[in-house]
């Protein structure tokens, strides 16, 4: 396994310059994320790695129990209109499914991405885990996860906010468990 030193050197090989360390005790998990998945997302029950198809909120967090160390990888974006973020975030999601599998392969087995935005990887989602065409790249966001992102980067020291104007700059947030 590597230390931090050299993780973050892969991180930086990789053009990933602001991520922040943290310790996944530190991970807020909430029923309020779930609801809003359920109730109000246009995506719960049509990806294969979005609610219903994730784990409960009991189970997301005693997962997260099991690591000790995690990072913060944070991304700002601005868009010429909504639907541009799309692109953008399926591209920064597949290079950031690379990134796990290079901190897998250095020997952290337990390295597990939640993506920044729901996986989008597939032009068309089966919706049905067992049937995805893409098993072994497919990851959840960390608000499928039931994660606070609110709450969990602001304890990290990053920004965020709700934006009321989509021509606004985006600041999202992709997490990276590592052991």
């Amino acid at each position: 396994m590597l230390t931090k030193t050299k993780l973050d050197a892969i991180f930086r090989k990789r053009g990933y310059s602001d991520f922040r360390w943290i310790d996944p005790k530190a991970i807020v998990t909430a029923q309020w994320v779930r609801m809003k998945c359920r109730f109000g997302c246009l995506e719960y029950g049509k990806t294969a790695t979005c609610p219903p198809n994730t784990p409960s909120v009991a189970e997301c967090e005693r997962f997260f129990g099991e690591y000790k160390r995690a990072v913060i990888f944070h991304f700002e974006k601005s868009v010429a209109r909504p639907g541009d973020r799309h692109a953008w975030s399926r591209r920064v999601n597949l290079k950031l499914v690379d990134l796990e599998r290079e901190v897998f392969l250095a020997g952290h087995v337990k390295a597990f991405l939640m993506a920044m935005d729901s996986c989008a990887i597939c032009a068309e989602c089966t919706a049905d885990p067992a049937a995805c065409k893409e098993p072994r790249r497919a990851r959840p966001s960390a608000e499928s996860m039931a994660v606070d992102v609110y709450s969990t980067v602001l304890r990290a020291g990053y920004p965020i906010e709700v934006l009321s104007d989509f021509k606004k700059t985006m600041n999202r947030y992709a997490i990276l468990l590592v052991d």
